[in-house]
């Protein structure tokens, strides 16, 4: 549970009336503090009223204390941020599964908007937003310089609207211009399917749906394939996240109890671990997770946690880096907005932080050739203002390089023909899953 300080002024007046003899000087200190702070205040509210008086146009003044708000919240990560009560509205939504837009996560990089990842089944995927795209215009008009909170909204409408949205893509000389249709977005989070003998999971997103759609797919995979997986490819590329409650739940299907992840505050006594529920619904299927470079969060929960107890094989590239947990505080029970603040870190059940390094795959293969990996694809540790991972920091990993073996697709293979997948499928059928899990425990 998340609690909201008092106003400084009810702060001080409280920690006066508790003054004692042997306190005098903590109380000193903390006055001091106090002063400070109200004086930097004070120049804010120097500062607002000479930008009403003078400015050489009509400003408003909620307009300039949410934007001063963001500015603040934006310069301690990339995930900070506060949420007018507009758009808490639209977030609750949006975590339920069901909102209007284009369907793609996005987040705000050097005044631009960049895609972390198209949803499946959304006229963004269909209409062919890539991860790493940026986004420079909607409808003729630039959104260059506006919070991602007044892009996000730009972009939603009614459905059945068209959109035009002005794309800058690594390798195109030329802004690509690309049109879509708005639509209710129905994430269907997890899908299912048969390949080659092997059962296949595709888990698009982390939200209040994701459990029971993934305990559904399981239903009516098993009863597909007459009860028996042989193997279960669980597919987690270019999922971007989500609810942290999830990732716990999703890992308690492969997981017979124990650590799935422990999050960390800023203070020691603010650490907390999750646990997977006893019982886990695929006792002795053998499991390869697919990642990639924008998995992120949630995503890299559950491959972390498969991964650090031994339960499966980590297969791809690796993946984003976003090992920091935000919590949503309602400001006035949601009538003032919300803070999106980062709170805490995550850690895998071994004790690592991910954050900004990712989960790294046990087996590192490419989903396109080695001439067509871009040098410049960004991950969280490239963010303006990313958090650091302390650990590494502190062991001295953070100079260390390892040499990791990819591989790649011939030149010429299809994207479309999927190599990750087609190379999952082969480790469970020449049979080297076994050796391949055993090496990597011993």
């Amino acid at each position: 549970m998340k609690y909201l300080l008092p106003a400084l002024g009810t702060v001080a007046a409280a920690a006066l009336f508790f003054v004692s003899s042997q306190h005098q000087t903590a109380i000193a200190v903390d006055r001091t503090s106090h002063s400070e702070t109200f004086q930097q205040l004070e120049l804010f509210a120097d500062v607002l009223a000479r930008v009403k008086n003078d400015y050489v146009v009509t400003v408003d003044d909620s307009d300039l204390i949410e934007d001063a708000i963001n500015g603040m919240l934006q310069s301690l990560d990339p995930h900070s941020s506060y949420v007018s009560p507009e758009n808490f509205r639209n977030l609750q939504i949006s975590t339920s599964g069901e909102y209007g837009g284009l369907g793609m996560e996005v987040t705000s990089e050097q005044g631009l908007v960049k895609v972390i990842s198209p949803i499946d089944d959304t006229p963004a995927k269909r209409a062919g937003i890539l991860s790493g795209d940026y986004l420079s215009e909607i409808d003729g008009e630039s959104i260059v310089g506006l919070t991602l909170t007044e892009a996000v909204k730009n972009m939603r409408g009614k459905p059945g609207e068209p959109i035009t949205v002005t794309v800058l893509r690594e390798g195109e000389d030329e802004p690509l211009e690309i049109t879509m249709i708005r639509e209710i977005i129905k994430r269907k989070v997890v899908k299912h399917d048969v390949k080659e003998g092997i059962g296949y999971l595709r888990i698009s997103q982390f939200n209040e749906k994701t459990e029971e759609s993934l305990k559904t797919a399981l239903k009516a995979l098993k009863k597909e394939m007459g009860g028996k997986l042989p193997g279960l490819i669980v597919d987690l590329r270019g999922n971007p996240g989500g609810l942290l409650d999830q990732s716990v739940k999703v890992s308690s299907v492969f997981l017979n109890g124990g650590e799935v992840v422990s999050t960390r505050g800023r203070a020691a006594s603010d650490t907390q671990s999750y646990n997977a529920d006893g019982g886990e619904l695929l006792k002795n299927v053998p499991v390869i997770v697919l990642i990639d470079g924008a998995s992120a969060s949630a995503s890299e929960i559950v491959a972390g946690a498969i991964q650090d107890r031994g339960r499966g094989l980590v297969m791809g590239m690796t993946s984003f880096g976003k090992g920091s947990v935000q919590s949503v505080i309602p400001l006035r029970g949601g009538r003032d907005g919300a803070l999106r603040l980062t709170t805490q870190r995550y850690y895998t059940p071994s004790g690592r932080s991910i954050q900004g390094t990712g989960i790294a795959p046990d087996i590192a293969v490419s989903a396109v050739p080695e001439s067509e990996i871009k040098g410049k694809d960004r991950k969280e540790a490239d963010l303006p203002n990313a958090i650091l991972n302390e650990l590494a920091e502190q062991e001295g990993e953070a100079e260390t390089v390892v040499e990791v073996v990819i591989d790649y697709p011939p030149e010429g293979f299809k994207v479309e023909d999927d190599y990750q997948l087609q190379k999952a499928i082969k480790v469970f059928k020449d049979g080297t899953y076994a050796k391949s899990l055993a090496s990597i425990a011993g």
